[in-house]
């Protein structure tokens, strides 16, 4: 199974939970900032809740994927040299544990605005480090590699998230504005939605 293919397979699994999750997240969120007064700017709203999304769509992933798992490891380097590079366990072990951070990275930096590889690093770290240890109670195993991957994807969603800043300041003015960030938001949202229908049209046949 690859990686899409065991997204959709939790997606399937969880839908209800994030159906609600969203919609009373959201409720609560408008009813706040109408109370509030507060400036609501949808796209940053957006990513607030992809980023909660994304965080219980990764437990999910870690906590109830069914996949090769050995003993305990804390040696540095000892599961990753395991695998042949290219095979597929090289692909789901080691190219999976990095991208499945990349969002971690680049979220969490453009949540803090962070210049600096430091903080988005040490949260990543932190997250790996939680999700290692809370596996070796749920059946499954701690792997020092595993943290090690994870960190490297959350670097490289920091410096995507640095690159993409990088080109927004040299954009015209017209296109830094919040209303064309808004309108890119509700065509991601469109295309994600017609994915998901698209996708679940086939499960259903």
């Amino acid at each position: 199974m690859n990686l899409p293919d065991e997204f959709y397979t939790i997606i399937k699994g969880v839908w209800p939970m994030l159906l609600i999750f969203v919609i009373v997240l959201s409720a609560v969120r408008i009813t706040y900032v109408i109370e509030k007064k507060e400036r609501f700017v949808f796209y940053k709203e957006f990513f607030t809740l992809l980023f909660i999304v994304y965080i219980l769509l990764l437990f999910e992933m870690v906590s109830s994927t069914d996949i090769q798992s050995y003993s305990n490891n804390f040696i540095p380097f000892k599961e990753i040299l395991r695998y042949e590079f290219g095979s597929k366990y090289f692909i789901w072990n080691v190219v999976g544990n990095m991208v499945i951070f990349v969002p971690f990275g680049f979220i969490v930096s453009y949540i803090l605005d962070s210049k600096k590889i430091g903080k988005p690093l040490f949260l990543t770290f932190i997250a790996s480090l939680t999700i290692e240890f809370v596996q070796m109670y749920i059946g499954r195993s701690f792997d020092v590699d595993d943290i090690l991957l994870n960190c490297i994807g959350g670097i490289l969603g920091f410096l995507l998230y640095i690159a993409i800043s990088a080109i927004r300041k040299h954009l015209p003015h017209i296109l830094q504005r919040d209303g064309v960030y808004n309108f890119l938001t509700i065509l991601i949202i469109i295309a994600i939605i017609l994915s998901i229908f698209n996708w679940w049209g086939l499960f259903i046949k």
